[in-house]
């Protein structure tokens, strides 16, 4: 087989990543979009695709930007270098689903294992890109990975603001999990379950189903299979001004350790 050839083949075999990064993030407060909010003076946008970008699985991160600041975000990664990865930048939408939607279409057809990453997890360690990868390369349809609660959890019987919420019951602890990102899936799976999505919101009478609130909860809603595979401590998401804190404490104990 020709070098050239076998080059080809070797890009196919990549992964590719898609970052939602088009939302507003109204809970760290008001100014600039989250994913453009700095954490140790770079862009919470940055860090995480350039913990994408570390990855030897990953051959393509795809952002999906807000709408009309493509060319802006574009340059922002432009001048932070991303260790000669392939980034594309596209217009996301006015929904987190749609945006995933709208990346996943940037992906070459030949891409079989897509990654879906929140712009908000700005420091998860590469390991956990390698073993979500791993894991639907080795069969699994759709992967998150997760790490076991630390606090007890009730669930309760919602209240409006301010009044006390009578609890249900208390799950077990041991069976839950805290999910985090990136998420891994067949490229087909993950293009069937938004195809199904988007034709159940443009239903004229569409049912009252629970919103998901992440990729893997449109697998397992149209009765995908869905399979846990360790997460990290350091990849939580920043969302509130509190987590921001914690991860400029993070960042400057990498840096101060590892030269990150």
């Amino acid at each position: 087989m020709a070098t050239k050839e076998r080059n080809l083949n070797a890009t196919a075999q990549l992964a590719a990543a898609v970052v939602p990064a088009a939302g507003r993030g109204e809970r760290l407060g008001p100014g600039a979009p989250k994913a453009l909010r700095e954490l140790g003076g770079v862009p919470l946008l940055v860090h995480a695709v350039r913990a994408l970008a570390r990855s030897r699985a990953i051959g393509l991160v795809v952002v999906a930007a807000p709408a009309g600041g493509e060319a802006e975000v574009a340059a922002l990664l432009d001048s932070h270098g991303l260790d000669g990865k392939d980034v594309r930048v596209v217009a996301g939408g006015a929904t987190r689903q749609e945006s995933v939607r709208l990346g996943l279409a940037a992906i070459p057809a030949d891409v079989e294992v897509v990654l879906v990453h929140d712009a908000a997890r700005p420091l998860v360690p590469v390991e956990v890109v390698d073993a979500v990868a791993a894991a639907v390369r080795a069969g699994a349809e759709a992967v998150v990975p997760a790490v076991p609660l630390a606090d007890t959890v009730k669930r309760v019987e919602p209240q409006p603001a301010g009044r006390p919420e009578p609890v249900l019951d208390t799950p077990d602890r041991a069976t839950l999990r805290a999910v985090q990102t990136p998420q891994g899936f067949r490229r087909d799976t993950l293009h069937e379950v938004h195809l199904k999505a988007l034709a159940e919101e443009s239903a004229p009478e569409p049912d009252a189903l629970p919103p998901v609130t992440d990729d893997a909860g449109l697998v397992e809603r149209y009765g995908g299979r869905v399979v846990v595979v360790p997460g990290h401590e350091e990849a939580f998401k920043v969302t509130r001004p509190l987590d921001l804190v914690l991860a400029e404490a993070v960042l400057a104990r990498r840096r101060a350790t590892d030269g990150y």
